[in-house]
């Protein structure tokens, strides 16, 4: 797999309108898109820091992936995001072969117009892992 930058830290939130302030007031950054993806269940917000973007989750519905993970462990980073540029299929099969343990077995469609899949953290260190391609 060919991992060309860091595409995003995904950052779990109860409410982006509640943290916001905080990214663009106190760090100096300024959110550029907001979007709900509806089969995910899930605000974003995404915000440039350099060539790094900082994407908030804030769950939609009480039975979101999101709102599970806040309630588990809280508000705070839930996922790295690598940009893919040989392609997320191709990556998963790479990571699969490895044996690596695939949350997606195929790329879906994520924030911003992005093939995503993840790779489950029992795998990968602790760190849920996101790889994208544009």
């Amino acid at each position: 797999m060919k991992i060309s930058h860091i595409e995003h830290l995904g950052i779990a939130v109860k409410s982006i309108e509640e943290a916001l302030p905080y990214y663009e007031k106190v760090l100096g950054l300024t959110c550029y898109n907001i979007e709900t993806v509806e089969d995910q269940k899930v605000k974003t917000a995404f915000l440039k820091c350099g060539d790094t973007k900082i994407e908030l989750l804030e769950p939609t519905s009480p039975d979101s992936t999101i709102a599970g993970f806040i309630e588990k462990r809280g508000m705070g980073i839930h996922h790295l995001a690598f940009a893919i540029e040989d392609g997320v299929a191709n990556a998963l099969a790479e990571a699969e072969g490895a044996g690596i343990q695939l949350i997606d077995k195929a790329p879906r469609k994520g924030a911003e117009n992005l093939q995503i899949a993840f790779l489950h953290p029992k795998s990968t260190m602790g760190v849920l892992t996101e790889l994208c391609e544009k």
